[in-house]
Parts: C-alpha cells; sequence; structure tokens
C-alpha cells in the first residue's frame, strides 16, 4: 500500500521514529543553539539510536529472520521495512558525523576546547597520559587472548572494545581489550593553549605494546557492538521477579543487531570481527569515529563551560498554587491545585508524600511507581511512611523497560521496610501516575489524589514537562480505591466516576469523544480536537482523526516523537496540523481537549495514542473540572501552538518544517512558561509585600 495514495495513509513507525531523531540532530545543527548544548543533542540522538536497534530494529529482524510476512499499516512487510531503515540509519550516521567534524569540533576548537590524539601531543602531555596509563588505567584493563584454547569472549552489549591483530611466529593472532566503562572516556590533559583532551581509547592503542609485549602489533581497531535488548518475560511464572532477572541475563548476551567499526580499519581485523560475531553485512556500520557520541553527554558539563550551555530553567518553590501554605493538606482541601514542571517545582509532590509519612493523621498511602530515580526522595518517604506503623501499597511495575533492574532493587528495599509491594498485572504494564493518601480528619476519612502526566522521578522532573494534579473531591478519591483494588486485588474494573482507565474503558473513551466532535461538526455546532502525546500511533484513532478532519473538524496535534498520521493530504487531513516541539526540554505531558458543542472538556494523563497504551496497558487518563485549572490548561496548550522557535510542522509529504515567525515575535514555549511561572510567585511576593503587618500567610492572599 503507497501510503501517499492509500485512502488513508499511515506512516510506518519505525520510519518515523527515525524522522522524529533527526529533528533532534537538527538541534545539534542549529548554529543558533550553545555549542555544548548542540554537543548535549548530539549525545542524546546517539543514546536514542542505541535504545532504537536494540528494540526496534532488533525486532524487525527477528520478523524477517521467523519468516513473519504481515504488513503493518503503513503497508510495509518486515523485509520491505528493513533496507529501508538500515538506509535510513546509515544515512543518519553519516550526518551526525558531518555535524560533529564540520561544524560542532571546529567550533569547540574556536572556543579553545580540542581533542588531542597521542601523535598530536607534546613531552609534557605524553608524560601525563604515560603516568595515568601506569597508575589508573593499567591495573584496570584485561586483555583477552582470542584462540583455539580461548573462544571469542561475550562482550557486554554498548561496549567499545579494541581488536588488536599480532604477530605470533609466521601466524596472525587476535586479541580484545575493552575500554574500561568505569572510568571516564575523557581525560584533561595539561594545555598551556586553552583546554586539551584525550579519548580513552587513545590512550589504550598507543599503550598496547606495554599490554602486548611478547608480540609484534600488525593492526589494531575500533569497534563496539549492539545486542538484542528485547525482553521476552513469561508472565505466568511464579515469581515474576525472578523471571526479569533471568530475562535481563538474557538481555546481556542478545545476538549483535549492530557493529560500530572504524572506517578504514584493518580487512583481516575486520574478517575477524565478523566471523567471530557472525555479522551480515547489514549488521556492520563503518564510521569516522569517535565510536559511541553518547559521552557526549557528560562532556557538554564540563565545569567552566556554562557560558556554553542553555540559561538553566530553574523551577520555582513553592509553585503559585501552594503559595503562602504551610499545610500542604488545607492547601488541597480549599480547591484542587495544578503544578507544571519543571517550570514549578517537584519538590511539592516530593512534600507531598513525606508529609504524608510523618503525620499522625494519615492511615494509608498507595502509589504505583513506574520510572525512579536512583536516590529517589518518593521513595524514602515510603520507606519512612510504613516505619511509622502506615499501611503503604506501592505497584511497582518491574516490566519498566531498562529500569527493570532498578525497579527490583527498590521493590525489595519496600518490602524490607514493610510496605506492601505489587509488581503489577500479568499480561499489562502498570502505567498510570498516581498517588492517593487515606486521611483521618474531624469530619471523617478523607482521601487527597495526586495524578500526573509523569514518572514519580525527581530526576527526570527537572528536564521533562509534565503536568500534576492534586485534589480531595470525593469522586477522584472513590475511583482512585477503586483502580487501587483491580491493581492490588482480583476486583472487577468497576465504573469508574470521573478516571478513564485503560485497557478496559481508554479506547472506547477517545473514539466516542472524536465521534461527538464529527457529530458536532455536521450539526454546525463549534468543534474541534486538540491533543499533546508523545507518540500517536494507532490506526483506529487516526482513521477517526481522517474522518474528523474530513468532516470539517479543526484538528490540532501536538506529537513530540512517531506520528504515523499524515497531516495535510487533500481530501484526506487537510483541516489536520502537526506541530512537534523539540527544545531545552523533553515534552512529556499528555493532555486532551475536545470543543464539545462550545463546552470544553479538558483531559491530562498517562496515556499516548498507541495500540500498548490503549490495550496493553493500565493507563489513567482524568478530567479537568475546576473552572481555574481548566483554563490554565487551555493556556499551556495555548501557548505551545504559538511556539515558533522549538516548533515544526509536518508537511504533506511527511517531512517538519520549522514553524514560519512571519515577522511575528519568537515564542519559545518552555522559556514563556518558565517566565510564566516566575512572574506567578512574584505577583504574590509582591501582595507579601504590601502587607507587612500580616506575617501570618491567609488562603485569601495565596488565592489568583
Amino acid at each position: 500500500m503507497d501510503k501517499n495514495n492509500a485512502p488513508h495513509p499511515y506512516l510506518n513507525r519505525e520510519l518515523s521514529w527515525m524522522d522524529f531523531n533527526y529533528r533532534v540532530l537538527e538541534e545539534a545543527m542549529e548554529k543558533e543553539n550553545p555549542l555544548m548544548e548542540r554537543l548535549r543533542f548530539l549525545a542524546i540522538t546517539a543514546s536514542n539510536l542505541d535504545e532504537f536497534f536494540m528494540v526496534r530494529v532488533a525486532g524487525v529482524k527477528a520478523q524477517v529472520n521467523s519468516g513473519y510476512r504481515t504488513a503493518d499499516a503503513s503497508g510495509l512487510t518486515p523485509a520491505q521495512l528493513l533496507p529501508l531503515l538500515t538506509e535510513k540509519t546509515r544515512t543518519f550516521a553519516e550526518k551526525q558525523y558531518s555535524c560533529l567534524h564540520r561544524s560542532i569540533l571546529p567550533a569547540l576548537k574556536k572556543e579553545g576546547l580540542s581533542f588531542l590524539t597521542p601523535a598530536e601531543m607534546n613531552e609534557e602531555q605524553k608524560r601525563y597520559i604515560s603516568n595515568y596509563f601506569e597508575k589508573v588505567l593499567f591495573p584496570v584493563l584485561t586483555p583477552l587472548a582470542v584462540d583455539t584454547s580461548r573462544p571469542f569472549p561475550m562482550l557486554a552489549n554498548k561496549s567499545l572494545n579494541v581488536a588488536v591483530r599480532l604477530k605470533d611466529g609466521d601466524e596472525s593472532v587476535f586479541a580484545l581489550v575493552q575500554v574500561p566503562s568505569i572510568l571516564s572516556r575523557f581525560l584533561e590533559i595539561p594545555s598551556e593553549n586553552g583546554r586539551a583532551f584525550v579519548l580513552l581509547e587513545d590512550v589504550i592503542i598507543d599503550k598496547l605494546d606495554v599490554l602486548f609485549e611478547l608480540h609484534t602489533i600488525e593492526a589494531h581497531t575500533l569497534f563496539r557492538l549492539t545486542r538484542n535488548s528485547d525482553l521476552e518475560i513469561d508472565e505466568e511464572s511464579d515469581d515474576l521477579m525472578a523471571e526479569i532477572q533471568k530475562s535481563i541475563k538474557k538481555r546481556k548476551r542478545g545476538s549483535p543487531v549492530r557493529v560500530e567499526i572504524l572506517q578504514k580499519s584493518d580487512p583481516d581485523t575486520k574478517e575477524f570481527l565478523v566471523g567471530s560475531l557472525n555479522l551480515k553485512d547489514d549488521d556492520l556500520y563503518e564510521i569516522p569515529g569517535p565510536i559511541d557520541l553518547t559521552f557526549f553527554s557528560k562532556f557538554a558539563s564540563l565545569s567552566g563551560c556554562e557560558s556554553l550551555c542553555f540559561q538553566p530553567i530553574v523551577p520555582v518553590n513553592p509553585p503559585a498554587d501552594f503559595w503562602g501554605y504551610d499545610d500542604i493538606f488545607e492547601a488541597i482541601r480549599e480547591k484542587d491545585r495544578m503544578v507544571h514542571h519543571p517550570y514549578e517545582s517537584f519538590d511539592c509532590v516530593v512534600n507531598f508524600v513525606r508529609r504524608a509519612a510523618e503525620d499522625e493523621n494519615v492511615l494509608a498511602i498507595k502509589q504505583t511507581l513506574y520510572r525512579v530515580s536512583g536516590h529517589s526522595p518518593i521513595v524514602a518517604a515510603l520507606i519512612r511512611a510504613a516505619e511509622n506503623g502506615k499501611q503503604v501499597t506501592v505497584l511497582v511495575e518491574l516490566k519498566a523497560r531498562f529500569d527493570e533492574e532498578n525497579n527490583i532493587l527498590w521493590a525489595k528495599k519496600l518490602e524490607q521496610a514493610g510496605c506492601h509491594v505489587v509488581y503489577g498485572l500479568a499480561g499489562l504494564k502498570t502505567h498510570c501516575k498516581i498517588l492517593l493518601v487515606v486521611r483521618r480528619e474531624e469530619d471523617g476519612i478523607r482521601r487527597y489524589v495526586h495524578m500526573g502526566t509523569g514518572n514519580y522521578n525527581d530526576s527526570t522532573a527537572k528536564i521533562y514537562t509534565d503536568i500534576g494534579v492534586f485534589t480531595c473531591k470525593e469522586p477522584y478519591g472513590v475511583d482512585a480505591s477503586s483502580l487501587f483494588n483491580v491493581l492490588t486485588g482480583y476486583s472487577r474494573p468497576p465504573e469508574y466516576n470521573r478516571f478513564i482507565v485503560a485497557p478496559h474503558d481508554m479506547r472506547p473513551f477517545f473514539e466516542y469523544m472524536i465521534k461527538k466532535e464529527i457529530e458536532h461538526a455536521k450539526n454546525g455546532l463549534p468543534s474541534g480536537i486538540t491533543a499533546k502525546v508523545n507518540s500517536l500511533v494507532d490506526p483506529r484513532i487516526i482513521e477517526l482523526l481522517y474522518e474528523a478532519s474530513q468532516a470539517n473538524v479543526p484538528v490540532k496535534l501536538i506529537v513530540r516523537g512517531i506520528c504515523c498520521l499524515i497531516a495535510g493530504k487533500p481530501g484526506v487531513s487537510e483541516n489536520i496540523t502537526v506541530y512537534s516541539i523539540v527544545g531545552q526540554l523533553l515534552e512529556h505531558s499528555r493532555i486532551f481537549l475536545f470543543e464539545n458543542a462550545g463546552n470544553p472538556k479538558l483531559y491530562m494523563g498517562s496515556a499516548d495514542w498507541m495500540p500498548r497504551n490503549l490495550d496493553r496497558r493500565v493507563e489513567l487518563v482524568f478530567p479537568i473540572e475546576s473552572e481555574d485549572l481548566k483554563q490554565r490548561g487551555l493556556e499551556i496548550l495555548n501557548v505551545m501552538l504559538n511556539d515558533n522557535v522549538n516548533a515544526r510542522a509536518m508537511q504533506p509529504d511527511t517531512t517538519y518544517q520549522h514553524v514560519s515567525r512571519r515577522g511575528r515575535a519568537a515564542c519559545n514555549c518552555q522559556t514563556k512558561f518558565a517566565s510564566m511561572a516566575q512572574h506567578a510567585v512574584a505577583q504574590l511576593q509582591e501582595v507579601d509585600r504590601t502587607q507587612p503587618y500580616h506575617p501570618i500567610r491567609s488562603p485569601e492572599a495565596a488565592g489568583h
């Protein structure tokens, strides 16, 4: 099926993802961006590509190898898709290295920052790296010979290695040296002109003769392999944690799906690697180097180079909605509260759990955890709550991809502290973000609920944009209790008062809401759909959005990543616009607005429009009912739709172009939200200063 001529054009999700990563690469190419940020964007593209190969490309290759021939919604079979993906990823790698060598490295040199090879060093610098090699590097290295008695070793996924061809009498023999990931990939060396650095692998290569004293070194080459890391988990297992731990070990032994090797490598060493790793031509990527650009993420945070970075977005603390309140429960009782991260500090969420842990009137805390940070203050507060005798129930999703080990660790710690820990539901990932605090008060039991669009992760909350809502309204409390009963017991999914929960209710809900907008348009009533998601993949939702466009419903979509819908095609989607916002922060919030015949309905939550979110996960979408929060949500959408700095619009040919400013002032939604948060707090501070005789802040002074 040709995506351009089909009645319902649909872009392949893998190809669309590559287009998204290219938008990130464009930020690395953008000369208006600060230099270290360009380097950071380049590192992000490399990290993204690693995961893409480990999961998505590995999956396509597995389908081809198993003979799977069914075409996807875009009309491509796995065998047709694979060569398109290979071509696209190779072209992408060329663009990455062109950006690095032609643009970024020369710009770094102008700023007095350069990478040297040992051959380019003066005597003092050579002495410095010799000393480093002897004192630090040499004790860590383990040269591995490969011969009849010592087989080719199991190399770690994403590890950087040096393959060495050695002369042994009349024969060539091979050995491997892994570049230790425990040490910094770059080393600063003494320099009289600016700052100079050397890569760890260049130090190792310079000292190979020390590692192989008994042999003549004939050739060496750097290489790195990426393994298939898509876990297969038997969810019917009696011990899910043990099953996942077993699968994580398998991930480390997954078959190679990509091997990066330096261009112009020694042919014999290359042949040795291809044979030892059982590679096909498609698996080999010859690149100019350095291999593995992800290390530039750390280099971009180099101390002393702050002037080459974005102005940091500093969260206001406390947020305007909690200004003047010492008692968070009092603030929530008074009215629903909304926080917009990272413009407003995530501390209010952490403090909510901490306060609940210490409050003698709190009886129970229930929470879902999908991805948490390495030193999570949320988990620490939950442990404290259990130690204080509260009933603490935590659903830790062990199947959160690439966070499995971290989550297993937290699950064990929570269990040891006396928390009741649930590992999710068989066959479903629990992706919803919800926290319930049950508190005894003068007028009875009251339930306080926090619902969000993002993870309970204090680290990512600094760089991901997300929205959280606090309420103690009874219908939400009842729904929260019902949802936790489903997650922790054998309860049948209930009829919720306010919540829309996948996998049972969410698909019918969104389909119904889109169809209602089509109906309103046909009846001449106000209609419109605005949605902000990370990914839009679901064929049925896309089909309905095309129907809405054809019924003259204006559809505005803000889709950061994969978008399989094609906007602006005459007769199909000319009333649909798709924007992608890629900037300093990672756009993560999900917001849905339906015009509803002039009575707009606004929803937020954890779900993207993908089959996995609608059909195979526990997801939560909730309505924003309070008028002031609804207005704030509409304002957030409006500011994003007016972005002309970070936003790109999808064209009918599926390419993306920067939104034209057409004489308008620059609008960067992320810096605008930051200044809006600062301004809201500044106004409240001004009110405080005009009332010097009232040091105890009253609730009235905090309202807006």
